[in-house]
C-alpha cells in the first residue's frame, strides 16, 4: 500500500511540475498575443490602403474618359470649322446662290472665332483631365506600394508566430510603420 501511495505522490508531483512548466511557458510566450494583435491591425490598414488605391484607379479612369470626351468635342468643333471654311471658299456655287454666299461668308467669318475659342476650351479641359488622371494614377501606384509593404509586414508577423523570435516581430512592426508612412504620404501629401 505504501508503494501505491508513493506512486500517487510522484504522479501528483509530476502533474504540479507540468502545470508549473506550462504556466512558465505561457508567461514566456505572452508577447505572442501582441504579435497576433499587431497583425490584425496591419491587415486592417492593408485593407484600407487597398480600397484607397482602388479609388484612385477609378478616378484615373474617370479622368481619362473625361479627357477623351473633351478631345472628341474639340475635334467636332474643329471639323465644324473646316466645313464652314470649305463652304466659304467654294467658288463653284450656283449663280442664284452667289448672293447668299456673300452673307454666309460674313456669318461664318464671325463664327470662326467663336468655334476656335470653343475648341480651345475643350482642349484645355482635356489637358486638365489628363493631368488629373496622371495624378490619380501616381497615387494609385504609390498606394499599391503601401499595400505591398503591409502584406510583407503581415507575412513577417506570421513567420514570427511560427519561429517565436522577438526580433522578427520588431522587423514586422517596423515594416508596418514604413507602410503606414507611405499610406499617409499618399493620403495627405500627394
Amino acid at each position: 500500500m505504501s508503494n501505491n501511495l508513493d506512486e500517487l505522490k510522484d504522479l501528483v508531483a509530476a502533474l504540479k511540475a507540468d502545470q508549473q512548466a506550462q504556466k512558465e511557458k505561457e508567461k514566456r510566450d505572452a508577447w505572442v498575443k501582441y504579435v497576433s494583435l499587431s497583425m490584425i491591425c496591419l491587415a486592417v490598414l492593408a485593407a484600407i490602403a487597398t480600397q484607397r488605391g482602388a479609388g484612385h484607379s477609378s478616378a484615373t479612369m474617370k479622368q481619362l474618359n473625361e479627357a477623351t470626351f473633351n478631345q472628341a468635342e474639340a475635334i467636332k468643333a474643329a471639323v465644324s470649322q473646316e466645313e464652314r471654311d470649305v463652304l466659304a471658299a467654294s467658288g463653284n456655287a450656283d449663280p442664284k446662290l452667289l448672293g447668299n454666299l456673300a452673307k454666309k461668308i460674313d456669318r461664318y467669318g464671325k463664327e470662326q472665332n467663336d468655334i476656335t475659342v470653343e475648341a480651345q476650351k475643350f482642349e484645355a479641359k482635356r489637358n486638365e483631365a489628363r493631368a488629373a488622371a496622371t495624378l490619380a494614377a501616381d497615387r494609385a501606384r504609390e498606394m499599391g506600394l503601401a499595400t505591398t509593404v503591409f502584406q510583407i509586414a503581415i507575412a513577417l508577423g506570421g513567420v514570427t508566430l511560427i519561429m517565436k523570435k522577438r526580433w522578427l516581430w520588431n522587423v514586422s512592426l517596423l515594416t508596418g510603420v514604413i507602410a503606414a508612412m507611405q499610406m499617409a504620404r499618399v493620403l495627405w501629401w500627394m
